[in-house]
């Protein structure tokens, strides 16, 4: 019998998008046609920032990576997250922007515990194990904190922001899918005990990118001070879950970015 997957919770749609500016393009315009589109950039920013049916959306400079500035969007369906791209490409910003990198996953919690306890309690595929699994995830969901990781709202004062995607290992001998789930759910409460001594320093959003994109995770961290950022992506690293069995994507750093027009002048 294959191993257990784990049971998870979802929450908000989530896309990060990754763009270069047309320099050459704003530097040939005239200094009113740049005012007049970092202004239309703004606004737009802004309507996108707090949709009424919930989300958000940010803007933040990039720091290399190939490119210029990260948008970051929340919302609770995938159609809107389509609608919140789309607005950006028919845009006036639209035309100058050349998007270089893009990710398309979900807000998500691993119930690797309950799932360790409803497999250790009743037997894996029988009614009864699935009605344990359901009651189990049942309370999950009605937790202050899996409420905070599925729906995150944004950090207040953190300005630093880093982005990166993550995969588990499934190569012989390191076989994450091959583990377990009474040993996934113990490295994974190792690696999460890790992450909770940056509490207050980190603000992390996880996000599940399983059959929406080619990794497996998305990893958002905020920080007020971005070395924060260095120590604990540093301290993770140790974690048998990490050292062994994980694989990282590529990078992107930025700074929060409260203007279109400043950045266009």
């Amino acid at each position: 019998m294959s191993e257990l997957p784990p049971a998870s919770l979802e929450g908000w749609y989530a896309l990060h998008q990754m763009f270069s500016m047309d320099w050459s393009a704003m530097g040939a315009a005239p200094a009113a046609e740049r005012e007049l589109v970092g202004a239309e950039a703004d606004a737009l920013l802004g309507a996108l920032a707090k949709p009424s049916a919930g989300g958000w959306s940010a803007a933040f400079r990039l720091v290399g990576g190939g490119a210029d500035f990260m948008l970051i969007h929340f919302r609770t369906t995938l159609d809107e997250l389509a609608d919140a791209s789309l607005r950006i490409r028919r845009s006036p910003l639209g035309p100058l922007l050349r998007l270089e990198y893009d990710y398309t996953s979900v807000t998500e919690t691993g119930l690797y515990s309950a799932t360790a306890q409803a497999a250790e309690e009743e037997e894996p595929g029988s009614k009864e194990h699935e009605e344990l699994l359901e009651q189990l995830m049942e309370a999950e969901r009605g937790s202050a904190h899996i409420r905070t990781r599925l729906y995150p709202e944004v950090p207040e004062g953190m300005r630093y922001v880093s982005f990166y995607p993550m995969t588990k290992r499934r190569v012989h001998p390191d076989n994450w899918y091959a583990l377990p789930v009474a040993e996934r759910n113990l490295l994974m409460r190792e690696h999460g005990m890790s992450g909770r001594r940056f509490a207050g320093r980190i603000f992390q959003i996880i996000t599940g990118s399983v059959g929406f994109d080619d990794w497996e995770w998305g990893v958002t961290l905020f920080a007020r001070d971005p070395l924060e950022i260095k120590r604990i992506v540093t301290e993770l690293r140790y974690d048998e879950a990490s050292a062994r069995y994980g694989e990282f994507g590529e990078f992107f750093v930025g700074i929060e970015m409260p203007s279109f027009r400043e950045m266009l002048r």
